[in-house]
């Protein structure tokens, strides 16, 4: 369900952009050219299969990075999580002009994502069938002790194709999560290497929380799946449902981190993916991580009004 899996044409060209700005701020040169020449050379390098969605995501990196670089140069100040926000922005707008004055128009893009959802199902079929085919005896033998392991390519298959379904109608909330994701590492490796402050450092998990008026986002995207006569613009509820939903998300583990022992969160989290690893287990980590998202949601969206951690500091 990643949209780029190519995270490096995210990235490189992200720590790049930092440099550049560093640079300007008054850091090092060679910092700044030897960023621009990775960057250069992740970019103009063709990947072994140069197709249209590759394409895509190169310049989806590119304008990410100069919007962010520019956000940085012009607004010395601000936290970083609204300095990307405006940087997505910006990217968003260029990227829908581009496709109405571009070459590349909203239907060709997206049969070229629908594409690359198709090739990625494939290979993972592929890579499946050809360990079975390989191993026949081992395969049987496996069979005979697990019957249900017979309809493994036929199950495979099917869950493939439900996620990359929901990936598909969510591809717009899902990128712009990876873009934030990416410009926040980025940010976090320069100013590990870098000398010139860009701003504040990233603080910790305990400690994330946004403006508060971004709640109407979320109403949006609910008003609009709710109203039968805002049919029309589902995509865009899912899409909104989808991005608020995983900020506030994210508050909420931010809430728990700030109330639970340090580190068991993490541990939790660290059983749970063991848990997944196991035939019987498995059903119930993914029933455990539901509900540890859910209540992370309803921590976040409550920490817009009750503010938990500045009440609970108050009464300390």
């Amino acid at each position: 369900m990643l949209p780029i899996e190519q995270t490096m044409l995210l990235f490189v060209p992200a720590v790049a952009s930092c440099a550049l700005v560093g640079w300007w701020a008054g850091g090092r040169a060679f910092l700044a050219i030897a960023w621009v020449a990775i960057a250069v050379l992740i970019v103009a390098t063709p990947a072994a299969q140069t197709d249209a969605f590759y394409n895509l995501a190169r310049g989806w990196g590119l304008l990410l990075a100069g919007s962010f670089g520019l956000v940085c140069l012009l607004a010395s100040r601000g936290s970083l999580l609204r300095r990307a926000s405006v940087a997505l922005c910006i990217t968003l707008a260029l990227a829908a002009a581009m496709s109405v004055f571009g070459r590349i128009s909203v239907p060709e893009a997206s049969r070229t994502i629908d594409a690359e959802y198709a090739r990625r199902n494939g290979e993972t079929l592929k890579a499946l069938n050809t360990v079975i085919d390989e191993h026949p005896k081992e395969w049987h033998d496996l069979v005979a002790k697990l019957p249900p392991l017979a309809e493994l390519p036929t199950e495979t298959a099917k869950d493939l194709a439900t996620l990359s379904n929901a990936a598909r109608v969510v591809f717009p909330a899902l990128l712009a999560l990876e873009s934030l994701a990416v410009l926040a590492l980025a940010w976090a490796t320069y100013h590990r290497l870098g000398r010139a402050r860009l701003g504040l450092p990233l603080r910790p998990l305990r400690e994330f929380r946004f403006n508060d008026q971004l709640v109407w986002g979320l109403i949006v995207g609910l008003t609009i799946m709710l109203v039968p006569t805002l049919s029309s613009l589902r995509g865009l509820g899912k899409n909104l449902l989808v991005f608020f939903g995983f900020l506030y998300a994210m508050r909420g583990f931010g809430v728990l981190t700030w109330f639970v022992a340090p580190g068991s969160l993490a541990i939790t989290f660290v059983v749970g993916l063991v848990m997944l690893l196991a035939p019987v287990l498995q059903v119930f980590a993914v029933l455990a991580f539901m509900l540890i998202g859910v209540g992370a949601l309803a921590l976040g969206l409550g920490d817009t009004w009750a503010d938990w951690r500045n009440r609970v500091r108050s009464t300390l």
